[in-house]
């Protein structure tokens, strides 16, 4: 099998929502944590956990962990591994709450109404994840088996 053909396989076997957060995890892996963890000053440096702002060497440090989630996401997602459905759906909800908090306490946020808008889409984004929870447990040939 060719490789364009091995990808288009993989690819249609989640919705597109999902390949959306798959292609967000390569880019974050890939692209963004790399660039920022090796050239971004420390003193510029800005990682946000649970809402809470950390800034210079404590996001310097933070970072390599965000690098690990978003690679893990990338794997579990491209093999629909079984333990992505419980951890996505923590991280994404990590997410919400952080939106909601920096929004709301942050001087350069926007109040209670639009935090709550800022964190809307990651509460949809966990409720698709509950719903897929039998879209995961990989994919057949490749180790686990498809959850019926």
């Amino acid at each position: 099998m060719s490789v364009i053909a091995t990808l288009r396989t993989n690819i249609r076997r989640r919705p597109l929502w999902m390949n959306g957060l798959m292609l967000f995890c390569i880019f974050m892996a890939v692209l963004y944590v790399p660039w920022d963890f090796f050239f971004k000053p420390v003193a510029a440096d800005e990682e946000v956990w649970f809402g809470i702002l950390l800034t210079g060497w404590w996001a310097k440090l933070t970072e390599p962990l965000h690098w690990a989630i978003y690679a893990a996401g990338v794997w579990g997602f491209w093999q629909m591994k079984s333990w992505m459905h419980p951890w996505a759906l923590v991280y994404t909800a990590q997410i919400a709450i952080g939106m909601f908090v920096w929004s709301s306490t942050d001087e350069r946020g926007v109040g209670v109404i639009a935090a709550s808008a800022a964190a809307l889409p990651f509460i949809v984004l966990c409720v698709f994840l509950w719903r897929g929870k039998s879209r995961f447990g990989g994919i057949p040939g490749q180790g686990e088996e498809v959850n019926s």
